[in-house]
């Protein structure tokens, strides 16, 4: 993995990461990008039933597709924080950046994925649509073909979803490669050792879960501090965000590391239509 990851955000996101010293892990499937879980799920059924239809097992394939479709009416509660390796991406400003008008966090790759550790992994995101050679494929074919009856009640074949179910986590459409993204995830309900308690964010529109990740503590344990983490702070290119103003912000929280940290970005997207 690179050395830099790039975390594109708004302002009250930037606050509560440096002053806070809290970063969010948020519902995957609550995402602006949610249908890939499922489009992967979707995806590797399909990849599994041809396997077997090609191997003269039609009634195995059905029994693939029933159980996929019983598993994908179920919520899997994975959480992620989204960073890229892209710095300076004009489509990512727009996106997630808050239209160019938010801040763009580099956080420093080697030291979080030191961080990441127990119930927390970093996954490097992978672009596909068949999944026709993906490992878990040949693992499915093989349950279903040393079974008489392929149910999700079966020990076995429970982890091999709750795998798949993991594995989608990473798994983006190739349309949004472009993106080179990596994702920090949690799975807290398949961890008793995941120990921080979920908030709730409430808007006008929803009610929004989320874990909010000690980001001191985490850094402490490994001996770092929440400066080493950060490498650099861009404000965006349709920002209004005095560069001074957040300087003299960051020096009264105690992070003056920071304030030496702060550029403005050269992305060509100032002056382009909304």
């Amino acid at each position: 993995m690179d050395s830099i990851f790039y975390h594109y955000t708004d302002f009250q996101a930037l606050d509560g990461i440096l002053r806070s010293a809290q970063l969010r892990v948020n519902n995957v499937l609550r995402m602006n990008d949610s249908a890939e879980m499922r489009h992967f799920m979707g995806r590797l059924s399909s990849a599994i039933q041809r396997r077997l239809e090609e191997g003269g097992d039609r009634g195995r394939a059905k029994a693939v597709a029933a159980l996929f479709r019983e598993e994908m009416e179920k919520e899997y509660s994975a959480y992620a924080a989204c960073f890229s390796f892209r710095r300076e991406d004009a489509a990512q400003w727009e996106r997630y950046g808050n239209r160019g008008r938010g801040v763009c966090i580099a956080f420093r790759g080697p030291l979080l994925r030191r961080i990441a550790a127990g119930p927390l992994s970093l996954h490097r995101v992978f672009y596909a649509d068949d999944m026709t050679g993906h490992h878990m494929v040949e693992r499915f074919c093989q349950l279903a073909r040393s079974r008489e009856e392929l149910t999700g009640e079966d020990p076995e074949v429970g982890r091999a979803m709750r795998d798949a179910w993991a594995c989608s986590v990473a798994f983006k459409h190739p349309s949004f490669s472009s993106e080179n993204e990596v994702r920090l995830v949690v799975a807290p309900f398949e961890d008793e050792e995941f120990a921080i308690k979920p908030c709730y964010h409430v808007s006008k529109e929803r009610v929004k879960k989320y874990y909010p990740l000690p980001l001191r503590e985490m850094c402490q344990r490994v001996g770092a501090s929440l400066e080493d983490l950060v490498a650099e702070i861009i404000i965006g290119p349709e920002s209004t965000q005095s560069p001074a103003i957040l300087r003299d912000y960051l020096r009264d929280n105690a992070l003056p590391s920071l304030a030496e940290r702060v550029s403005l970005s050269d992305c060509p997207l100032r002056g382009m239509p909304v």
